[in-house]
């Protein structure tokens, strides 16, 4: 923590080494008062007298003006401290923000003194590979929940409501991995156009909580996750680590820019790398950056009891510049007590050189396979093969190598938050991105989506039946297949954006998961899914060798029956007859029990 309050007096310390000097910025009774700090080595550190609980405060730091050279220094801007927990208000973009000797003091927001936070007693993570996860939007999750009160909607808390607690358990989610809940900053296109990032992928500091979706700070993050895992479902935070919201040269100056400006990667010319296509990249080459994002995971788990993260564009935490599987931070994270057994899942690209890292993160690390999401999407629509259907089912170990004691790596998906949702993919041929101001430039372009025979909706019942049973064979491979699996909010009961792929900045009906409007019937169809693989499921971590690959007539599958572009199906049986048969011509999944359990039942899907 920076600001440690005591008894007697409260120490805060900062670091920022190329300053000249710096100050603590104090609001009592609503005037700033500055007070100088004493340098100790690259850090600032000032003891005011008293037990500063519950005080707001900043800093500002002195020094060059060079940006060319990396060095920021404004006395002018208050300054967001880097280890702030709690923030007394949002974040809103402003020119004068970016502005060199414009005052920033009315528009930034100051960080709290916390008291002493509880430790969360240390328990394993509920999520174990193999099982559902849910991707949430926190805030679009439940803005138009009936049953949530209205001042609760769209916050964290709302997470812990009994009826949202029901619909993950008809589920059988096993964690819930909530979209970025820590303080964020619109990019600075957004207010001309009226828009707000929705999102949250654009974060100033790494565990600050955002006060619209988290008012309660600390406290309400620790009490919904402390409900829900006495539900039976963990907490994965989403953050970002790979850039910040301080942008390009552009930017704002509004905290670690005007402290300590080292903390982003700079080119041999000085320039900002953008590995991440939001204008920065942080250097994880620097100690005191690692130990910064160190010291935020330890308090996620000690304060707040989460599962474990999922990191946003992860091979930049192992960039130095260029990707390391090896990186220092992976060591780290193995030895900290805190983290060892905690869930850590890597979104295993970026933008930069070299930065598709599929299969390189560490043993004990799960990762998103984005070959599973485009491969499944191609073998439906009609232009990829039964094998590699097969391959990705089976748990990818063209990517993944295989461990007798290892669970499977792959995290299999569908469809994400950035992208069309599964009723959007079966529904339009191409993306539809205009309200987001940028002439339908942004989102991906290619999507392997197919509209069925109409972009968009309709009422014929024709294309309706075969999205319909696009959905639920898509669905069904999903829940065959080995591996941790993710459903993101809403694909389970047909969620709709209307064609928009990229709706970072629709805070609006498009990402607000619509409850009245939900298909029930896919819904109660997803809840039979996740109840076949919680129950009968042979291969859920493990694709064992002794199961049989055969056509959807039951014979053996042959080197050239795989091979034959005609084969539109294939089906898998273990030793005990649980598996699953996947038919393309019939747009159908058939999942088998057991014999010793179900008497061969069969889910068709």
């Amino acid at each position: 923590m920076t600001a440690v309050p005591g008894p007697d007096s409260t120490r805060f310390r900062v670091r920022a080494p190329r300053a000249t000097a710096v100050w603590l910025c104090l609001f009592p009774f609503g005037q700033e008062a500055r007070l100088p700090m004493a340098r100790d080595g690259d850090d600032w550190v000032l003891d005011v007298p008293g037990d500063l609980s519950g005080h707001a405060y900043g800093f500002r730091a002195d020094g060059t003006w060079a940006p060319e050279a990396g060095l920021w220094f404004d006395p002018a801007k208050l300054l967001v401290d880097p280890h702030a927990v709690e923030l007394d208000r949002p974040f809103h973009q402003d020119p004068t923000l970016a502005t060199y000797g414009a005052d920033t003091a009315t528009l930034v927001p100051r960080a709290i003194v916390q008291a002493g936070l509880p430790d969360i007693p240390p328990a394993p993570p509920v999520f174990a590979p193999g099982g559902l996860i849910y991707e949430v939007n926190v805030r679009g999750f439940t803005m138009a929940h009936p049953a949530v009160p209205v001042a609760q909607r769209g916050t964290v808390a709302a997470l812990a409501h009994p009826a949202v607690i029901a619909h993950l358990q008809k589920l059988r989610v096993v964690a819930v991995e909530l979209m970025p809940i820590v303080a964020w900053i619109d990019e600075r296109h957004l207010p001309a156009l009226g828009l707000s990032n929705a999102w949250g992928y654009n974060p100033v500091v790494p565990m600050a909580l955002e006060p619209r979706l988290c008012p309660g700070g600390v406290a309400e993050l620790a009490a919904t996750v402390a409900t829900l895992r006495a539900a039976g479902i963990g907490v994965i935070l989403d953050l970002v680590f790979n850039h910040t919201g301080e942008s390009d040269v552009h930017g704002g100056v509004l905290a670690l820019r005007g402290l300590d400006n080292a903390a982003y990667a700079h080119a041999a010319d000085g320039t900002l790398i953008n590995d991440t296509g939001c204008g920065n990249t942080l250097d994880f080459a620097q100690p005191a950056l690692r130990a910064l994002v160190l010291d935020t995971l330890r308090h996620f788990v000690r304060h707040a009891g989460v599962d474990g993260f999922r990191f946003d564009l992860a091979p930049v935490m192992a960039r130095g510049p260029g990707f390391a599987a090896d990186a220092p931070i992976f060591a780290d994270i193995a030895a900290d007590p805190w983290l060892a057994d905690r869930v850590m899942i890597a979104e295993p690209w970026d933008i930069g050189p070299g930065g598709y890292q599929l299969g390189r993160f560490p043993p004990d690390w799960l990762e998103w396979n984005d070959r599973w999401r485009d491969d499944v999407r191609r073998f439906w629509r009609g232009d990829s093969w039964v094998g590699l259907l097969a391959t990705r089912m089976a748990g990818s170990s063209d990517i993944f190598r295989s461990h007798a004691d290892t669970a499977c790596r792959s995290v299999n998906f569908l469809a994400a938050h950035d992208g069309f949702t599964l009723a959007d993919l079966l529904a339009y041929d191409h993306r539809h991105n205009h309200a987001n101001g940028e002439d339908n430039r942004d989102g991906h372009g290619e999507n392997f989506s197919w509209n069925n025979g109409c972009e968009g909706p309709s009422d014929d019942p024709a294309v309706t039946a075969r999205r319909a049973a696009f959905a639920r064979a898509m669905l069904g491979t999903l829940f065959a297949s080995t591996g941790t699996i993710m459903l993101t909010a809403g694909d389970e009961c047909g969620r709709t954006q209307y064609g928009n792929n990229n709706a970072y900045a629709q805070d609006n009906t498009v990402t607000w998961f619509d409850w009245a409007g939900r298909d029930v019937a896919l819904e109660d169809h997803v809840a039979a899914l996740a109840a076949w693989r919680g129950a009968d499921h042979p291969a859920r971590t493990h694709f064992p060798d002794d199961g049989t690959w055969l056509t959807i007539d039951s014979v053996p599958m042959t080197a050239a029956t795989w091979d034959d572009p005609a084969t539109t199906g294939v089906a898998w049986r273990a030793r005990d007859g649980a598996g699953y048969a996947i038919n393309r011509a019939q747009i159908a999944v058939t999942l088998f029990g057991a014999v010793k359990k179900s008497g061969w039942e069969a889910q068709r899907t």
